[in-house]
């Protein structure tokens, strides 16, 4: 057996040993992380819904606000079974962010200006996003197993 030979079957062995430890590793931090950030989702939700009570009421702005934690939740979710992170949610989240801009700035300034504009106009392009992202998803469909199911049901 030649030295080349003995690396090569050390380097396999090594391999064997450190890649399912790696990705254990992976999968710790990928856990831990989703549930760090669904706990903050809620947490931050809860916080949100509690300040309404308080107030005794409960604005378009605020229940805007709680659809963001809603699909932030949903995307967390579905990121945890499936994997994979759903852009459309993003977009969703995007779409709602700016209606609640929107809706501020017209509360607010009660006038008319270039920033509505800017608003509508983004939300009309993240539209067309999502448009595209689903005509691209149901024409080229995803071959990861247990995707298309849950792709089928968003």
């Amino acid at each position: 057996m030649t030295k080349q030979q003995k690396t090569t079957m050390l380097d396999e062995k090594l391999h064997k040993v450190t890649d399912p430890l790696g990705n254990l590793m992976v999968d710790l931090f990928h856990y831990v992380a989703l549930f760090a950030i669904g706990g903050t989702i809620v947490w931050s939700a809860v916080a949100a819904f509690a300040l309404m009570v308080e107030q005794g009421s409960a604005s378009i702005q605020d229940i805007l606000l709680l659809f963001i934690y809603l699909e932030l939740g949903a995307m967390v979710g579905i990121y945890f079974k499936t994997n994979h992170m759903p852009t459309r949610f993003l977009i969703y989240v995007g779409i709602t962010v700016l209606t609640r801009m929107l809706i501020g700035d017209i509360e607010s300034h009660h006038e008319p200006g270039i920033g509505i504009v800017y608003i509508t106009g983004s939300i009309l392009l993240l539209a067309a996003a999502n448009l595209v992202v689903r005509f691209g998803s149901h024409r080229y469909p995803s071959s990861i197993p247990g995707l298309e199911q849950s792709a089928k049901e968003t």
